[in-house]
């Protein structure tokens, strides 16, 4: 079997809900942590939860930001990396 079609590692979106000088006194909302996701070929993904759980959030995440390492077919897709 080759290399799996969709490859997700460590995706997070944290959202900064308490701003602060101090970095220590800023508070996050773990929005999406630590997700990881492996999709083969001719495999479908749901995504089930209760409303605000995180699954529209993730959905953004994956197509939208360079917030984790993605790659497609054992490639990884340009300006995707591990950010906070």
């Amino acid at each position: 079997m080759g290399a799996p079609l969709l490859e997700i590692h460590d995706l997070q979106k944290h959202f900064l809900v308490k701003k602060s000088f101090s970095a220590q006194n800023r508070v996050y909302l773990k929005a999406v942590d630590g997700v990881d996701l492996t999709m083969e070929k001719g495999e479908t993904i749901g995504l089930v939860g209760e409303s605000g759980c995180g699954k529209s959030t993730l959905g953004r995440t994956i197509t939208r930001s360079p917030a984790a390492r993605l790659s497609m077919k054992g490639r990884i897709l340009p300006n995707t990396h591990p950010t906070r």
